[in-house]
């Protein structure tokens, strides 16, 4: 059983192990005599282009030194696709005309399911970032390479990308 589903999140109690057919052994609220599937959290995270140059946008965000992939979480009832749009155009004030899906991965420290998209805006002139930025840069493909924060997971999924990785 997961770590953070020992408790049944709609009545409180602590859940059993119960093999379901089909599905192996599931998390089984006794009171409400319910299977309770593991919860986590979405997001998305996002190769920004600018089709007009080719390069890649990638942030620094609370302090740190190094770049990553503008990121945020879808909110209930949201679709993916209009999360990535939504967190460009918060984060960076850019509008996304294009969004195709790449990759998924689900992230254990932060307990995410992580979905990766590669987003093609409509003017890098529009970029003015929010509070959640700290710096910005436009890179070429291999300048992003070189650049974003080595080992992680934001790495994994422009690397994949720049390498034409299919699933």
């Amino acid at each position: 059983m997961l770590k953070d589903q020992g408790f049944c999140p709609a009545c409180g109690a602590k859940l059993i192990e119960k093999p379901l057919d089909g599905e192996g052994v599931v998390p089984f609220c006794e009171n409400c005599a319910a299977f309770r599937f593991p919860q986590y959290n979405v997001a998305v995270s996002m190769i920004t282009r600018d089709p007009a140059t080719g390069k890649i946008l990638l942030i620094q965000q609370y302090g740190r030194p190094s770049y990553i992939l503008v990121a945020g979480y879808v909110n209930r009832g949201e679709q993916a696709e209009h999360a990535v749009v939504r967190e460009i155009r918060e984060e960076t004030g850019l509008t996304a005309t294009e969004v195709r899906f790449n990759r998924t991965k689900f992230f254990e420290p932060s307990n995410t399911l992580m979905i990766n998209f590669t987003a093609f805006i409509r003017d890098a002139g529009e970029l003015h970032t929010n509070a959640e930025v700290d710096r910005y840069r436009w890179f070429t493909p291999q300048e992003a390479r070189e650049n974003i924060r080595p080992n992680s997971l934001a790495a994994e999924f422009l690397n994949a990308y720049l390498d034409g990785e299919g699933l």
